[in-house]
């Protein structure tokens, strides 16, 4: 595995499917994650995969964006409710 996906790997809440959802939206790294819309990102999956994803995987979005950022590591499921607020 490349350096930035055993990073991944190390934050909160991802797995080899999740890095392998990152990695088809361009994130191969942490690094990759700042900046990024968490929002941006999981309708562009939606998109090249031609389905809804669970909505889990955007709080997993959230949650590593957010980490990224420089927020403290939660359990995804801390982000659903913002995730409902954002509509």
């Amino acid at each position: 595995m490349a350096d930035g996906t055993e990073e991944l790997l190390r934050m909160a809440n991802v797995g080899p499917a999740v890095v392998r959802r990152l990695a088809r939206v361009g994130v191969t790294a942490p690094a990759d994650l700042r900046g990024r819309d968490p929002y941006e990102m999981y309708e562009r999956l939606c998109a090249l995969d031609g389905r809804r994803h669970d909505p889990c995987l955007l709080d997993t979005f959230l949650s590593v964006v957010d980490q990224a950022g420089g927020g403290e590591p939660r359990p995804w499921w801390t982000y659903t409710q913002e995730r409902k607020r954002h509509g």
